[in-house]
């Protein structure tokens, strides 16, 4: 026979600032506002057209393709219709705002930051032998063993080694600068000279290096990184002061409606 436990809008609050997410949630919220505030300057509204695509959208990427799985998924947040609406609305309005604020700044950011949109198709395996690493590269230049060869004897890692160590497309950001440097240098395809770092020794396959072009994807990217900055602006510019003790200002129930 199961036990009932109740939880009280109390209890997930201290859980929330025994968990240290209070600062996070903070920031959520004034975001959310600085969004409002800003859409409202600028005469930004949405329409209700709008709003039912942004919803239909918002139940597409959590895979609500059908009414029940609606349903249990508010049930699991503690949503209500109206909430799931407010959170379709937020995002829509962001989304407009920062159309509205750097649409036209896109372009000109893409072709002045060119290199940090260059690309590369790699695949790693990191080794704990510097001098294992070395006659393995040796050996690959010498067309002795392919690197697929050594993905599966020194990767741990199932589905990594499976995809022969392949990281995938990776822009300078999202390597180390050490990596990054010798990845770019290069001439693909071909191997580069074992790189050291605090996590081991990288031997790196580059397949390929991949032109920046301002596709949907890297406009859309580009965009929310200018709303992002612009966002960490703004509330730079707000002293936010947080009174979790005070009955009147901030009870456990109107700090989770607004979350």
């Amino acid at each position: 026979m199961s036990k009932e436990l109740k939880i009280s809008s109390v209890d997930i609050l201290q859980q929330i600032k025994l968990s240290c997410q209070i600062p996070e949630l903070v920031q959520a919220i004034a975001n959310r506002k600085i969004v409002t505030d800003a859409a409202n300057q600028a005469g930004i509204k949405v329409e209700t057209t709008e709003l039912q695509k942004a919803a239909d959208n918002l139940r597409v990427a959590n895979k609500l393709l059908k009414a029940e799985d609606t349903w249990a998924w508010l049930k699991k947040h503690h949503l209500a219709v109206e909430e799931f609406e407010l959170l379709a609305e937020t995002n829509l309005l962001s989304a407009k705002l920062a159309s509205h604020l750097f649409a036209d700044k896109v372009e000109p950011f893409f072709y002045e930051n060119q290199l940090n949109y260059v690309a590369a198709a790699i695949y790693e395996v990191v080794l704990d032998d510097e001098d294992l690493a070395l006659e393995l590269f040796y050996a690959l230049q010498e067309g002795e063993i392919s690197f697929a060869e050594i993905a599966r004897q020194y990767i741990q890692n199932p589905e990594l080694r499976r995809a022969g160590g392949y990281l995938g497309v990776k822009t300078r950001s999202e390597l180390r600068p050490e990596i990054a440097a010798a990845v770019f240098a290069c001439n693909p395809p071909g191997v580069i000279k074992p790189i050291v770092t605090p996590k081991g020794v990288h031997l790196i396959w580059v397949e390929e290096i991949i032109q920046p072009q301002l596709n949907d994807l890297v406009r859309l990217k580009i965009l929310s990184d200018l709303f992002a900055n612009w966002l960490k602006q703004q509330s730079s510019t707000w002293n936010i002061n947080v009174d979790l003790d005070s009955e009147h200002n901030s009870s456990a129930k109107e700090l989770l409606q607004q979350v």
